[in-house]
């Protein structure tokens, strides 16, 4: 019995009663279920897709503190995301990096380039000097650090510190429902809430398996909607009046290959006066912008986007040739839920702020997750499990630390153990990282079990899938420990590497269809099948 059909067993208990149900398998909800049951709370979590599958997988990969609020003077907010940036660079120091952005101010934009800089200087300051200072550059210095920037309209620019996601967002995501999964949460993906009742003190999910299309209740004394940018829906059909709605801001990111060789962020203003980032991904590049306001939490890129991201780094940077669609490896589309005070659907988008909000319904022990971000997330996780006990559940391990890497005795266990086998030895070509340092970030102190598996046969430290760095051990791993339900599971969100590969190649990788064997054992034909329809 693989492990996402023994967590739907124990959902369908009849007598069963949950301290909390999570609904929701996105940051909010995965940090949610990772606090209570850390913290010895009986928890269940469900999502009617894949864990990460929407605002959670479709981010910037950035953990930064916030400095574009303070052109809206929301100075506290700015604040508070710079020290859960700061706690969040200390507790996953593997995965949540510092690295320098680099911004190009043109002429004619509606502030001085000194001006701004002043700013990053105050940014610093507020960040509490926990990353590098900012420092700024005439534009002679900007053509040295980075030639590839057009300079032509330029006045000046500077250097500042955030943060980002060395890996990708899902996979840091997913990290939290391993975490809860390993402190006894039943957390279950493809499974949808279609109904929610409140009666004899309890509520009542009726839930659904999208895959086998089964119906059960789930009972629970807490009911947790994290369900992102639908939280508005789910709180219809649960009859939940809330002081908070949400409004929603659109991004859009192409990914293409490698645009420089330095690994720092290249910001700009684009030509409607947004953000514009040119990310490093690996050996590719990520180029988009964010804050296009949209009516719906159901997005694409449309055409019209695309040829906006286009232009503009087509623009600002000077590129042997310049980038046309054929050059487009993937695309990122997802919206981020803005919590809306009042809800009446209208408000000063540029002042709408991109905190989150908790609404609590103590009669109805029902708690709505508005907004977020990925920076604050271990707050978020603190706050609900505050909220919950309040609601009477007991809490028996209230003190536990509840995220953060494993210690570095077990770093040094892992460490040590990969030197003695030449681990690095199998470092794949062109990787953007040794391969111990990326065993560590994604999986921690299990990547111990894969050290053995390597040890007992070495064919695990085997590539099995043609211009992907994961090995054969990664892979088992992955089947026995990380529900992966569908192919996309794995390829788009354990794993990115549909964001970095293209998908005629993945398609025809020789280690795909083994790969799908190991997944779904004699279900692979009809899953594989099912990936590429999909895509068509």
């Amino acid at each position: 019995m693989n492990l996402r059909t023994s967590n739907i067993q124990r959902l369908k208990r009849t007598t069963h009663v949950y301290d909390a149900l999570v609904i929701g398998g996105g940051v909010n909800g995965a940090v949610s279920a990772a606090s209570l049951s850390a913290k010895g709370a009986n928890v269940a979590l469900i999502d009617k897709g894949d864990f990460a599958g929407l605002t959670s997988s479709n981010s910037s990969n950035l953990a930064w503190g916030g400095i574009k609020y303070l052109e809206s003077h929301e100075y506290l907010l700015v604040n508070n995301l710079c020290k859960s940036r700061n706690h969040l660079m200390r507790s996953y120091p593997s995965t949540v990096k510092e690295i320098r952005f680099l911004t190009t101010i043109q002429k004619g934009f509606r502030f001085p380039s000194w001006f701004v800089y002043l700013g990053t200087i105050f940014y610093w300051i507020i960040g509490r000097f926990f990353t590098q200072a900012p420092d700024y550059m005439n534009v002679k210095t900007i053509k040295q650090r980075e030639p590839v920037i057009n300079t032509d309209n330029a006045v000046g620019g500077f250097e500042y510190s955030d943060a980002y996601l060395y890996d990708n967002d899902a996979r840091f995501v997913f990290n939290f429902i391993r975490s809860a999964m390993n402190h006894g949460c039943d957390a279950v993906n493809y499974v949808e809430s279609t109904d929610a009742i409140r009666k004899d003190g309890l509520w009542h999910i009726a839930a659904k398996d999208t895959i086998s299309g089964e119906e059960f209740e789930i009972k629970a004394k807490v009911l947790v909607n994290a369900c992102g940018p639908y939280v508005d829906q789910h709180n219809e059909s649960a009859e939940q009046k809330t002081e908070h709605r949400h409004l929603f801001s659109k991004g859009i990111h192409l990914i293409v290959d490698r645009l420089t060789k330095e690994s720092r962020i290249l910001a700009f203003f684009a030509s409607d006066g947004r953000l514009f980032f040119v990310i490093p991904m690996g050996n590719k590049t990520c180029v988009g912008t964010t804050d296009t306001q949209v009516e719906s939490p159901d997005v694409t890129v449309t055409a019209d986007d695309r040829k906006f991201v286009l232009d503009n780094i087509n623009t600002l940077l000077k590129l042997d040739k310049p980038i046309t669609e054929e050059d487009v490896i993937a695309e990122r589309c997802g919206v981020r839920p803005l919590a809306q005070k009042g809800g009446d659907g209208v408000a000063d988008w540029v002042k709408l702020s991109r905190k989150h909000a908790v609404d609590v319904n103590e009669n109805d022990k029902h708690l709505s997750i508005f907004g977020g971000k990925t920076t604050d997330c271990i707050n978020v996780g603190d706050e609900i499990a505050g909220l919950v006990k309040e609601m009477g559940v007991k809490l028996p391990y209230e003190d536990y630390k509840w995220y953060g890497e494993d210690d570095d005795t077990v770093k040094d266990k892992f460490y040590h153990q990969a030197e003695l086998m030449n681990l690095d030895e199998h470092t794949v070509e062109g990787s953007s990282e040794p391969l111990t340092q990326r065993l560590w970030r994604r999986y921690g102190g299990n990547a111990l079990e894969l050290l053995e598996d390597i040890r007992q046969d070495p064919r695990q430290a085997e590539r099995l899938m043609k211009d992907a760095e994961y090995l054969r051990c990664e892979i088992e791993h992955t089947a026995r420990f990380e529900m992966v339900t569908k192919l996309e599971d794995f390829l788009r969100r354990r794993s990115k590497i549909t964001q970095v590969v293209r998908e005629e190649d993945i398609i025809d990788a020789p280690g795909l269809k083994e790969a799908c064997k190991i997944f779904f054992g004699d279900e692979w034909e009809a899953k594989l099948q099912e990936y590429k329809d999909s895509m068509a």
